[in-house]
């Protein structure tokens, strides 16, 4: 089959279907071999990792992707001793670094700022995340989790909880889970509920979560459970995240109490998520970091159109 990614861009999840996922997965799968023994199929190309914001798991995972694909990567972990401090454009910036590499993957905390790269840009860009929009490849890590876990995305109910407001894991992982056969609980404070605007989307797209705020019964509904911790970088003022810092915790206790459902977080975690919990069987957010590795490794690969082997 012709490789339909070869050359774009890759922004948000909204675009892709349910095809096209499943098939981004099915070449993570293929990954797999390659994911601690590399191959040499991106040699000579390079990646510029351009982060200005704060990540250890995505930063990583696509260096260590590009790496193992046998290619390598320039870039910087935030704006801090660039030129950015200097006053220089984003524009400015990515069309400098778009000389020196092949493929760039960029964090912004803008919303919009990875569409403004692919216009400026003629090699592909991957959204690292824009603000609170969008996490595309956090998502097909997150979808392929539940496939490798699960054995079919389809068929389940899943509990997305926590900041369902701020968070762009759990936006992007709501439009993706549309094109799926699934029961979706939505479970937060409140004050963290979905934004209206993307709860209308999914409802247009033929899913029509159940919103709680009760935690226990959600959790006893789900079959998987996705927690995420309170975005206070993205809060209008520290005093509307000190109302919810601590809203919710998961525990041993509470997982036990509800029939154990798997358990997954984008990470970081702080208070969310008890370190009780660590040893269980179902939880699975160090392996669902790990995943990072084959689905970044498929995805530069498909952009790049590189032959792994």
């Amino acid at each position: 089959m012709p490789n339909q990614f070869a050359g774009a861009d890759f922004i948000t999840i909204r675009d892709k279907t349910k095809d096209q996922l499943e098939g981004m997965m099915d070449r993570a799968e293929e990954m797999e071999k390659y994911r601690h023994n590399g191959t040499d199929a991106a040699r000579g190309l390079l990646m510029g990792t351009l982060f200005f914001e704060p990540s250890t798991r995505t930063r990583l995972s696509f260096q260590a992707a590009m790496k193992r694909l046998g290619g390598d990567t320039i870039g910087f972990p935030s704006s801090e001793g660039t030129s950015v401090q200097k006053g220089e454009t984003l524009a400015d910036t990515l069309r400098t670094v778009s000389q020196y590499v092949n493929i760039i993957v960029m964090r912004h905390p803008s919303e919009g700022s990875a569409k403004l790269a692919t216009e400026l840009l003629d090699i592909p860009v991957i959204n690292g995340g824009d603000g609170s929009a969008n996490h595309p490849t956090q998502t097909l890590l997150d979808l392929y989790t539940i496939r490798k876990e699960l054995g079919e995305v389809d068929g389940h109910t899943i509990a997305l909880a926590g900041d369902l407001r701020y968070s762009r894991t759990t936006r992007s992982l709501s439009r993706a889970l549309s094109n799926y056969d699934v029961e979706l609980i939505l479970n937060s404070p409140s004050q963290l509920r979905m934004k209206k605007d993307l709860l209308y989307e999914l409802k247009n797209r033929g899913l029509d979560p159940v919103e709680s705020d009760d935690l226990e019964h959600s959790l006893t509904e789900a079959d998987l459970v996705y927690a995420t911790r309170i975005q206070k970088e993205r809060f209008p003022n520290l005093a509307e995240y000190e109302k919810v810092a601590h809203a919710y915790e998961i525990d041993r206790d509470l997982l036990e109490r509800t029939g154990n459902p798997l358990l997954l977080h984008p990470l970081p975690r702080v208070t969310e998520l008890n370190t009780n919990v660590d040893d269980l069987e179902n939880s699975l957010f160090f392996s669902q970091a790990g995943n990072g590795i084959p689905v970044r490794m498929a995805l530069i690969s498909s952009l790049l159109d590189l032959t792994v082997r």
